[in-house]
């Protein structure tokens, strides 16, 4: 999925340090109008777990990463907190989840990469499961700080998951800049 940018003690610090301030708060907000509390949640992506703590408040949540170093981090920070090492394609487990979330994670995949993704995630969802992801919104790819970024479109996004997902919520938002960024919603069908 990623180089070996979150792979190291240096550029996981870095991350932190760019990351501070930064969560997903009005995202799962928006998340809770469509997955009832409780629920079962796999985080793709908990990085530093800045997510992972605003959606343990709401859900029995799940989080994951492909980077050791972040989930060492997790694991010794959020000692009561359940952690697997998943490749964001792949994500290979045998548990099942009421919903998947992630949050500017899977823009790091190529398009084939993130259909593929796409599938697992329906593999791993039981009956009306609900996706929320967060993507980088624009056009085409580029390699930032070492890390391949995909961007999207409202409509590409569209494309990918409603094969798999009916489209509940699709909209741009602000997260540095307006509609810099975008959010999907979708149900299993």
């Amino acid at each position: 999925m990623e180089g070996a940018y979150y792979k190291t003690k240096e550029s996981v610090d870095e991350y932190i340090r760019l990351a501070e301030g930064v969560n997903g708060k009005l995202l799962i907000e928006k998340l809770k109008n469509y997955l009832p509390l409780n629920a079962s949640l796999l985080e793709i992506g908990s990085g530093p777990g800045t997510d992972w703590k605003i959606l343990n408040e709401y859900y029995e949540v799940v989080g994951s990463d492909s980077s050791l170093e972040f989930l060492s981090r997790l694991k010794e920070n959020i000692p009561n907190g359940q952690f697997l090492e998943l490749d964001a394609v792949t994500l290979t487990t045998d548990q099942t989840f009421n919903g998947v979330y992630s949050n500017k994670v899977l823009h790091h995949l190529k398009e084939h990469e993130l259909e593929t993704s796409m599938q697992r995630q329906v593999e791993i969802l039981d009956p009306g499961g609900i996706v929320c992801h967060s993507f980088w919104r624009g056009e085409g790819s580029e390699i930032y700080n070492g890390l391949f970024v995909n961007y999207q479109t409202e409509k590409r996004i569209q494309n990918i998951f409603e094969k798999n997902f009916e489209v509940l919520l699709i909209e741009s938002y602000k997260e540095f800049e307006a509609g810099d960024s975008i959010l999907l919603i979708g149900k299993k069908v």
